[in-house]
């Protein structure tokens, strides 16, 4: 498809009226490009671009966003996610494989392996009103509970042997460990807890968090039921549309493997901790119903429950490890609030123990 063959610009002053009308072309057959304009940008650890555009000829999108990759944090993106699992989801989907939960609309998909480098021209969401959420602007129970139907439906759509039927996603990788988070200093984030932390998180070391907590649930993933995971569902990465549905951005871990790492760090990051603590056992329920899937392959109530149980050792690592970092990686208040929710979940649920069940 011409979204396969999109070249790979190394600067947003290279993305002019002919590369976008090429970049649209797909979704509007005969509209020309005429101007091109920066209106925002953010540099981080990807390059994001909110572009203006007017057109010669024909109709098309006003405003689009688009995201590539930065040349400082390549190594970084090598590490812990990858490069080009995002614009490879889209080129699936716009191949015709489903994606049945709220996303962005992506108009084109470029890819440049050779300099490691890719690009994403996507809808600006700004145009539907969506409301992008953080963790100092948690979620209703209602709405958590979308996204979590949202999750579901596409769980259940790649479940088992229908991702491996799915010849557009055979690249799709296993979720596993990755090395470098050892070397956080994690009592500079246990500081940071406050005086409710959980007897159980103060007690921890970054040894026996990486080795005895996230590593094992990690490795859990590949070793159950598999799907197409989002891989990265925090609520930093979600949106909320005017009429109520959650939608989820930044689809570059995308990965595959169980169910749980998507559920629980999406819900328990999601929801302050009295509204999960009042909330999570019915959200579980309306995912497993959302699942739609026959019933000998739907996983019973207590596996559920197990999994999404030892699933924080997902979230609590990822923000206990960005917490103490200070403002390296992410906004202090945004880490610490999402340390302190995980960790209260790592306590509430009996985190520790779930992890060593599904492991025998």
């Amino acid at each position: 498809m011409a979204t396969r063959a999109l070249s790979v610009p190394t600067s947003w002053d290279e993305v002019t009226p002919a590369w976008m009308t090429a970049a649209l072309a797909d979704d509007v057959p005969g509209a020309e490009v005429d101007t091109v304009t920066v209106t925002t940008r953010d540099d981080g650890t990807n390059r994001r671009a909110r572009l203006s555009l007017t057109y010669r000829t024909g109709a098309g999108p006003q405003t689009v966003f688009v995201k590539a990759a930065d040349p400082d944090h390549k190594e970084l993106i090598r590490l812990t996610s990858g490069m080009f699992h995002e614009p490879r989801l889209f080129n699936a989907v716009k191949s015709g494989v489903p994606l049945p939960l709220e996303h962005p609309h992506v108009y084109a998909a470029g890819i440049d392996e050779d300099v490691y480098d890719f690009i994403l021209v996507m809808e600006d969401l700004d145009g539907r009103g969506a409301d992008p959420r953080d963790a100092t602007r948690p979620m209703t129970p209602e709405q958590a509970a979308a996204g979590a139907r949202g999750l579901a439906r596409m769980h259940g759509r790649f479940w088992g042997e229908r991702l491996d039927a799915e010849e557009n996603l055979t690249w799709l990788e296993p979720f596993l460990p990755w090395d470098g988070m050892e070397i956080a200093p994690l009592p500079e984030a246990l500081k940071r807890l406050g005086d409710n932390a959980p007897d159980e998180v103060m007690a921890l070391t970054i040894e026996s968090l990486i080795e005895q907590i996230w590593k094992p649930y990690i490795r859990s993933l590949t070793a159950s039921p598999q799907t197409l995971l989002h891989g990265d569902p925090h609520i930093g990465n979600t949106y909320v549309v005017p009429a109520g549905d959650v939608g989820f951005l930044d689809w570059q871990v995308a990965r595959r493997g169980n169910w749980s790492l998507d559920l629980g760090y999406f819900l328990q990051g999601a929801l302050t901790i009295e509204d999960r603590r009042r909330h999570e056992a019915d959200i579980l329920r309306q995912y497993r119903d959302a699942l739609a899937l026959p019933e000998a392959e739907l996983p019973p109530m207590e596996e559920i429950w197990l999994r999404y149980r030892a699933s924080v050792a997902h979230g609590l690592t990822l923000w206990l490890c960005t917490a103490s970092a200070g403002e390296l990686w992410q906004r202090p208040d945004i880490a610490i609030a999402l340390a302190q929710r995980y960790s209260a979940a790592f306590a509430d649920l009996e985190s520790a123990a779930a992890i060593a069940a599904i492991g025998r």
